[in-house]
């Protein structure tokens, strides 16, 4: 995780579509500490109030072509076609990015998607990656990759607020969300049923470590509000500020899957 504003770290991120794999100097001591005994996990910090920070959310990308495209794709997720899905993906140039480009030259680009979603998965997360990215509505543009769109897009954040919140609260990115539908209801306990402790509008919403839920219940998030309280909220009603993403490309026969932002790890 780095501490970095939302701009910087997402071209961190695509940067590596074209620029040369560096070198991870934090390997061998990621490799060392896997072989220590694991750790309580700390806990939660004291809840403090915090600036609040507006967030945008992305705006839907209306391009016709493309909504018909996930129309398509989301069609094949429902009925898992390896086949139909492979026609939906370049057969050459496909990226899959985590800190480089893990996308193997020699294989096709269905193959390189199925690695990096694990379609295969007997789970069934990867159609479910599949269905879900036919399901997002927002896309943006790649400066460094003409003519590629990922999605989903991130939200308007002010850089600057960002950076000042996450060193005021000692936080990083990957803590923040925002709601996906104007708001939030904050409860008191992780039953729905709790009383609504406080409602919160458009702003950044700090996901505290703790959060979770018991078996076979609904994935509840521990969060602390800009005011200072801590409540509870349904994790489908929260976006992360960045996430993996699907990206596309159009070319003479349509929409195309391009490549893979994120992913699971690599074998």
């Amino acid at each position: 995780m780095r501490r970095s504003p939302l701009g910087p770290l997402f071209g961190l991120l695509i940067a590596a579509v074209t620029l040369p794999a560096a070198s991870l100097s934090v390997a061998p001591a990621l490799a060392q500490q896997a072989q220590l005994p694991p750790l309580k996990p700390p806990p939660p910090p004291p809840i403090r109030p915090y600036q609040p920070v507006t967030v945008t959310p992305p705006a839907p990308f209306n391009d016709a072509s493309f909504v018909a495209f996930r129309k398509q794709l989301a069609d094949v997720a429902a009925h898992k076609d390896r086949a139909a899905l492979a026609n939906l993906v370049v057969t050459q140039n496909f990226f899959w990015v985590q800190d480089k480009d893990l996308a193997d030259k020699s294989k096709s680009g269905i193959d390189n998607l199925a690695k990096a979603i694990a379609l295969d998965a007997k789970d069934g997360s990867g159609w479910d990656t599949v269905a879900g990215a036919a399901g997002e509505p927002s896309a943006m543009g790649i400066p460094q990759q003409k003519g590629v769109f990922c999605a989903p897009a991130i939200p308007a954040v002010d850089q600057n607020a960002f950076q000042a919140l996450t060193n005021a609260t000692g936080t990083e990115l990957p803590e923040w969300g925002y709601p996906n539908n104007g708001g939030l209801d904050v409860h008191a306990t992780a039953q729905p049923s709790s009383p609504v402790v406080e409602k919160v509008g458009m702003v950044l919403v700090h996901v505290l470590p703790d959060s979770g839920s018991e078996p076979n219940q609904p994935l509840v998030l521990h969060i602390a509000t800009p005011s200072g309280k801590a409540g509870y909220i349904d994790a489908q009603t929260l976006s992360p500020l960045i996430s993996d993403q699907m990206c596309y490309t159009k070319d003479t026969g349509g929409w195309k899957i391009a490549g893979y932002v994120g992913g699971v790890s690599p074998q």
